[in-house]
């Protein structure tokens, strides 16, 4: 039996002046909101984040169970920026640990899903609308924008530190010196590059913070090298794909330290396997000639990797193209984006770097910032953390595709109140793994040692 839409406020949707769509391009039409239990249980809502009226007739929409189906009735259409909601409870029920996938009419084309482990409390939701993360909005919004909360809409004005206030030395005391610059935690590894030409491999030393791991030759870090074994890499930046570091650790640097007053803008990758005390690049994507002059020691500071998974299912534009991100368009290239963060402009740049070499620009975002020392890709929150040092005042922005396709700020957040204003050009946030009572760690390098200490420890709410 058809069952009517749950008959609620449809933000966006009014009289059509032309004729609906026959079908929606695949990154227009979203599940935007879930709800499984309470007043108004097992019911899915849509939304339309595209420029033309969408068609749903005949849609279908599941649980996890495929023999489960409720077919939107004909003449259902969905205005651009539209929401419309859906009883399903007659045709299946939404569990606690559960899915909400949306098909054409086809039944067999998936268009959107989402999965969750607990029951709504009160609404699963997007923030931002569309294409933003999935958490537990604060209030239950069927038919309308969603409710997320303060900071979730895109405000620049700064709120407080989402987490715990207290920071902590993460540290011994004098183990790195001045220059720590890039973080990036990969479960109980840290790893981190040191302006200097060093990459460090840490473990866990026990008290929560970390040490330096002392097999393979990684005790006093290793020294870089550009392709060729010449050079030296002033690295600020470092990250890992969705291979792990088995498919190589790739660092930004802003200029060959040996020629200190060129700037050299590149993403260089690094085979960590061996055991040998020097690294020499395995391949390096030379973006200077691509991007706008800026001084020597004003280069990229920052380096992040984001999974085309989450760029195509946010809906993403492809700057080289104007149209949607198609990651076949491209050769083999990580299957991710990398974005690199420039010091001088506070811009933000992303590239497919292809495995074989060569690149393409396919991103630029204004960070809002006076500079960028370190961004970070939270998959967890599908966000992109863009980070500034004490230039700042340590302010902290969060970034997602928006409505149309680009990048935007979501959050300003101040750094906590219990870290002085220092020079941290590192944040790495820890995984979903290490998530307790609602908070998981967070973790700093300051560039300057101040106090001995270049780590600090801090939390953030899951």
């Amino acid at each position: 039996m058809l069952l009517a839409a749950v008959a609620l406020p449809a933000v966006g949707v009014g009289v059509l002046t032309a004729p609906p769509a026959a079908a929606a391009p695949a990154d227009d039409v979203r599940i935007n909101e879930v709800v499984t239990t309470g007043s108004v249980n097992d019911s899915i809502e849509l939304y339309n984040k595209g420029a033309a009226t969408i068609d749903l007739s005949g849609w279908i929409l599941k649980d996890d169970n495929d023999s489960s189906k409720y077919k939107i009735a004909s003449g259902t259409s969905l205005a651009p920026g539209g929401f419309k909601a859906f009883d399903v409870h007659g045709s299946f029920g939404l569990g606690s640990a559960d899915s909400a996938r949306l098909y054409l009419a086809d039944g067999v084309t998936l268009v959107d899903s989402f999965s969750w482990s607990s029951h709504s409390n009160p609404s699963w939701s997007r923030c931002a609308d569309g294409t933003g993360g999935w958490t537990q909005a604060a209030t239950l919004t069927l038919g309308a924008a969603n409710n997320c909360g303060s900071g979730s809409g895109g405000s620049t004005t700064p709120v407080a530190w989402p987490g715990g206030s207290t920071v902590a030395t993460a540290d011994a005391a004098n183990v790195f010196g001045t220059d720590l610059s890039g973080l990036h935690q990969e479960g109980g590894v840290m790893w981190g590059a040191q302006n200097s030409g060093k990459l460090w491999r840490l473990v866990p030393n026990g008290s929560g913070g970390w040490t330096p791991d002392t097999a393979n030759g990684w005790g006093s870090g290793k020294a870089l090298r550009f392709p060729g074994g010449t050079g030296t890499p002033d690295d600020e930046g470092v990250t890992l794909t969705g291979a792990g570091s088995a498919g190589g650790v790739y660092v930004s640097s802003e200029r060959n330290a040996d020629s200190s007053s060129t700037s050299r803008l590149s993403v260089l990758r690094y085979d960590v396997s061996g055991s040998g005390s020097t690294l020499t690049a395995t391949r390096e994507w030379n973006l200077t000639a691509d991007l706008p002059a800026t001084g020597s020691n004003l280069g990229l500071e920052g380096v992040t990797w984001v999974p085309d998974s989450y760029l195509t299912g946010a809906g993403f534009k492809d700057a080289s193209t104007g149209a949607a991100y198609d990651p076949s368009r491209y050769a083999a290239h990580t299957g991710g984006v990398f974005f690199v963060g420039v010091e001088g402009s506070g811009t933000v740049y992303g590239y497919v770097l292809l495995e074989a070499g060569g690149f393409t620009k396919v991103a630029t975002v204004s960070s809002g910032l006076a500079g960028v020392m370190e961004l970070q890709w939270e998959p967890q929150a599908n966000r992109l953390w863009v980070v500034c040092d004490d230039t700042c005042s340590g302010q902290h922005r969060t970034f997602q595709v928006n409505a149309s396709g680009a990048f935007a700020v979501t959050a300003v957040y101040n750094r906590p109140s219990g870290m002085p204003n220092i020079n941290n050009e590192g944040f790495t946030l820890s995984g979903a793994d290490e998530c307790v009572g609602g908070s998981k760690p967070v973790y700093w390098s300051d560039d300057s040692n101040t106090s001995s200490h270049a780590l600090r420890k801090g939390s953030i709410s899951c």
